[in-house]
């Protein structure tokens, strides 16, 4: 079965410094709705927004939607892990999550398309990319199969997210380099924005 997408947007966006970051604007659509579209069309079955500062503004957004689920996680200050925990146990138990935070604005349909073809019943699976060394580095998206949802909602904590979860069970990690897909960076403060937020995202269908 296609997994479902989880997209993690809830932050107040306080290092950055403009907002809560689903509602920044990168050409024509937030990245709320560029990460929904970007996991519907890479082939995720449908999406939760987990949603906490700015939840009125991303609810308007995405409340007709028809494969949007919304999540309002009331306790979104307490960090990304509490979040994760929303989004997770807000999905069907038979079904794995795909997991990405909002404030990924290189991430492509291509990439989604590649990490749901090589994830493995039984596995997690992620998107990893090099480093300036040439190291591959654990990145998002990151897909858990149904048996490791409710032991990833249950690590989650603080900003942590689920990296308790995955440093205890290393041999059924996969890593996927998709560094010739995107360069992995996320957002967190103004140098990171500078160059991204007048370009258009690719977003056409999956290699």
């Amino acid at each position: 079965m296609s997994p479902v997408g989880l997209v993690l947007a809830a932050g107040a966006g306080r290092r950055l410094g403009l907002g809560p970051k689903a509602l920044l604007r990168r050409g024509s659509a937030t990245l709320v709705e560029t990460a929904v579209e970007t996991l519907l069309a890479g082939g995720c079955s449908r999406v939760i927004v987990v949603t906490g500062a700015g939840a009125a503004a991303v609810t308007d957004l995405l409340n007709d939607h028809p494969r949007v689920a919304l999540a309002h996680n009331p306790d979104w200050e307490t960090g990304m892990g509490s979040s994760l925990r929303c989004g997770l146990l807000a999905a069907e138990p038979d079904r794995g999550v795909l997991v990405v935070p909002v404030d990924r604005p290189g991430l492509t349909v291509a990439e989604v398309a590649r990490v749901i073809a090589a994830n493995r019943p039984g596995a997690i699976t992620a998107a990893a990319h090099r480093d300036r060394s040439g190291r591959l580095r654990r990145g998002h998206p990151v897909l858990f199969d149904s048996r490791w949802v409710g032991p990833a909602a249950a690590s989650a904590h603080d900003d942590v997210g689920a990296r308790d979860l995955l440093a205890t069970v290393p041999d059924i990690v996969a890593l996927i380099d998709c560094s010739d897909l995107d360069d992995g960076r996320d957002i967190d403060v103004p140098a990171d924005w500078e160059g991204v937020g007048a370009a258009e995202q690719d977003a056409t269908s999956p290699e």
